[in-house]
């Protein structure tokens, strides 16, 4: 597709949008909180000059900012003593409601599958040094004259 077929496809969607908008039973768009606090931040004589038409493309292209509610939403900065930097932090936690890309799902998927098999190889190796921990605490000498070591490192600890 070029890039004016684009551009015509995405005016045409907006155009939608602002339809499906003045068909709808809300708020005049200047009640729109969200264009309320843009409207808020202009200088009087720039916020009157917009047509309502401009506010619903402008409602459209912010959204309705329902990705910004997260169940935890910590955030703040700080400081090192004779540092002159600061610095910021954002701690999120969510459920997530994007939609992930083919190369997305694939690298999670090879990170699911990562970390199951991973679990299973430290059980299986955690399994097995109790297993021998506790044959070796028994006295129980499956090849004479073998040992690993371990037992004898293991009682050194205790």
């Amino acid at each position: 597709m070029e890039q004016g077929d684009q551009e015509s496809a995405v005016t045409k969607t907006v155009l939608e949008d602002i339809e499906i908008m003045n068909e709808a039973d809300a708020l005049p768009i200047r009640q729109d909180p969200i264009i309320e606090k843009l409207l808020k931040k202009l200088p009087k004589e720039i916020a009157d000059s917009y047509t309502d038409t401009q506010l619903q493309g402008f409602r459209i292209a912010l959204g309705d900012r329902t990705w910004a509610k997260h169940f935890i939403d910590n955030r703040g900065t700080f400081s090192f003593p004779f540092v002159r930097l600061r610095f910021f932090y954002v701690f999120l936690l969510g459920k997530n409601k994007r939609a992930y890309t083919r190369r997305e799902k694939h690298a999670s998927m090879l990170m699911f599958v990562g970390l199951v098999l991973s679990f299973i190889a430290i059980s299986i190796l955690l399994g097995l040094f109790t297993l021998y921990i506790l044959k070796s605490a028994m006295g129980i000498d499956l090849l004479e004259g073998t040992s690993l070591g371990v037992w004898d490192w293991f009682r050194d600890l205790f």
